[in-house]
Formats: structure tokens, sequence, C-alpha cells
């Protein structure tokens, strides 16, 4: 019965008229017809596949769902690369659950903490009290003097208080507070940004954290982890820096001293050893010699120059620096230049003078009305102090 059936399909499909297709090319000649080769049905082939039984259907069925065992294997067996990878991945954590039990991740912490510690102590040593431009010789004490009593005249005297006796609640400030370790936050918070993104960054973390330079409070903040923190000071800029800093310096005062305070360094105050309190501070890693000198100035009420970003453009606008020197060596050379005695008054002047003056400011242009600039021509790519009339 079924070969009959095939010999049907046969039949019905020899009887099927020569299907017949025209060219794109001779669509146009309605008289040519191309005929198609007409193939002859696979008639063993159909003849062979009917005669097959419902058991050998079944068996090449179930061969046909199961893979063979070589497929498998080129399946299941990863490239080098992804064996080393997954052995590396894997046995990580089980290194290092073994280094904390060991305590070798934290001597390599301190390992690396040590060695950043000692680059950065040599690298400051190497120009301590001393200029790393020997023959640059401006500014001169009479330049240092005429800018003084010209920003004075624009902007207010400005001497330095005794004694700062309580810090401000209002503003971050820039390490003018009694606590050395309070100066110091307050001097990162105030890091490349403005005053009025400081003091949001100060007062949003006092409203987390509380007011105040208590105990309880560093270890809130300590406990609380960078991110807490990041979150607290974000409206200040550069949050997840400035936290992961703070934090950490409260880390290392903790486990250098027992506790969270840095007012030690008040101690040396009367024995004028200012390297011994810059030496300290630039040890803490994220504080670097303008940090250390803005609380040694303000804080400490030493005699030292800090080098803001005003003050590093205004002093390469005078001249007073090579124009290549940069923030960490200017500081380096003025520190060295500038008189003690207005090393003070100059720096609040310049920074107040840098975020005033339309001319001084980040992107102003000489427009010819600023006393300061008129004072001190720019002349064959160096500054001059202009003579007073009659020479001086």
């Amino acid at each position: 019965m079924a070969e009959a059936s095939i010999k049907s399909e046969v039949n019905s499909t020899a009887e099927c008229p020569v299907t017949l297709r025209r060219s794109a090319r001779n669509a146009s000649k309605k008289e040519e017809i191309i005929p198609i080769k007409q193939e002859d049905p696979p008639v063993k082939a159909l003849a062979a596949s009917a005669r097959r039984t419902k058991r050998s259907r079944a068996k090449e069925k179930g061969r046909a769902n199961v893979e063979p065992p070589t497929k498998i294997a080129k399946r299941s067996s990863p490239s080098p690369f992804t064996l080393t990878r997954a052995k590396s991945e894997t046995s990580s954590p089980r290194k290092e659950s073994g280094s904390r039990g060991n305590g070798k991740s934290g001597e390599s912490r301190e390992n690396k903490e040590a060695d950043l510690r000692t680059k950065k102590l040599k690298s400051y040593a190497q120009f301590a009290n001393k200029s790393p431009f020997p023959d640059f010789s401006r500014p001169r004490p009479e330049e240092c003097r005429r800018a003084y009593d010209i920003l004075a005249s624009l902007h207010g005297e400005r001497q330095r208080p005794e004694k700062v006796v309580r810090a401000p609640v209002d503003r971050a400030g820039c390490g003018d507070a009694p606590s050395v370790l309070d100066a110091l936050v307050r001097t990162i918070l105030s890091q490349n940004t403005s005053n009025k993104n400081s003091t949001r960054a100060k007062l949003d973390m006092d409203e987390v954290y509380g007011i105040g330079d208590s105990e309880e409070r560093w270890d809130a903040i300590a406990a609380g982890g960078p991110a807490k923190l990041e979150k607290a000071i974000a409206r200040g800029g550069l949050g997840g820096v400035k936290s992961r800093v703070i934090i950490d310096i409260l880390r290392q005062v903790k486990e250098r001293y027992g506790t969270y305070s840095l007012d030690h360094l008040l101690g040396l105050e009367a024995s004028g050893n200012d390297e011994e309190v810059m030496r300290e501070l630039i040890s803490f890693r994220g504080v670097g010699p303008k940090t250390a000198s803005c609380v040694l100035l303000f804080c400490i009420g030493r005699d030292s120059f800090a080098v803001d970003t005003h003050v590093h453009r205004l002093t390469g606008m005078l001249g007073w620096r090579p124009a290549t020197a940069s923030r960490d060596e200017t500081f380096a050379h003025l520190d060295v230049k500038i008189p003690d005695s207005l090393k003070y008054g100059l720096h609040v002047l310049f920074v107040e003078h840098g975020r005033k003056c339309a001319e001084c400011k980040a992107g102003g242009k000489n427009l010819g009305q600023c006393e300061l600039r008129r004072a001190f021509k720019r002349l064959d790519g160096n500054t001059k102090a202009e003579e007073e009339q009659g020479g001086a």
C-alpha cells in the first residue's frame, strides 16, 4: 500500500507541467519562453524512507537526541587562558583570607605607607629652607613690600591674629581653627574649590556628624566610612577623593597616637621648629606642602607662605617664579624669598585679589586697569618693578 502511494506521488509529480521563467534581460521578449530543467524526483530515497519501521525510527530519534561524546568534550574543555583566569579568580579569595589571617595584608599596607612617607619627606627635605631655583633672584624684599602695600590699599590691611580662639561655625576656613586635626580637615575640604562650596561641605558634614572637635565625632566619621562621608560633603566637590583622604588621616592619627588629636604639634610653636611640624603633617597620606603650610600658617601660627592656585597664578604673573615651576616648587622658592613678616599678609591678599580682580582672576585679561599689574610690568618674558618717579 505504501508503494502504491509512492507511485501515485511519482506519477503526479511527473504529470506536473514544466514551470517557465523569464530573465530580467528577456522580460521584454514576449514570444520567447525559457524552460527550466525539471529534475526527476528521488524515487529510491522516498521508497527507502517508506520502508523504515517504527522501531528504526524510534532508535534514530533517540540517537538524535543524544549529543556525541566528542562534542560534549569539546564544549566542556576551556582554553588555557580560561583555566588560568578561573584558577586565579577562585584561589584569590582563599589567598586573601589567608593573608588576612596571617596579617600580611596589614603589613603590606603599612609598608606601602612607609615607602610613600619616605619619598614625600625626601622630596620635601631636598629643598627645605632653600630654593630649587638658586639662580632665580626674584622676588626681592622691596618687591614683596611694594606688592603688599598695593594690595592692602585695594583690599585693606591683613595682620595675623595673635591666637585662634574659636573655629568658625559658618564657614570651612583654611586652617583657622584651634585644633590641629580640625584645621587639617577644614583645609582638605577647601582644596580645589571655592569658599562657598567648601562652606557647604563643612555645614553638611556638621549636620550629619555634629559640631565640635570631640573624640566621639571623629570616631563617628571614621566608623561611618568614606561612602557616608562622601555623600555628606558632596556639594563641596571632589567628595570621593576628599572623603578617602579624611578617613585615612583619621585612621593614621588613631593608630599613631591612640587618640584623634594632633595638638602635640602646638607645643612646637614655642621652639619654632617649623620643619618638624611640616615633616609630621606631610607624612600623612593625602597631605602635601600646601595643606601643611596652611595649617602651619593659620592654626599653629608660624610664618609659612602657602601657595594655592591664586598665589601660584599671581606670582607667575609678577615674575616671582620660573614659568614652569610647580606649586610645590613655588612654595619652596617663595618661602625662602618672602620676608617672614609679610608671609601671612601677602598670602591672604593674593588670594583675595585673585578672586576679586577681573584682570587677575583665572581667565582674566590684562586691560591696563589693575594697579598691581601696572606696578609690575612684564618685559622680555620677565616682570620688573616699575621705577618710581625720580628712581627708587
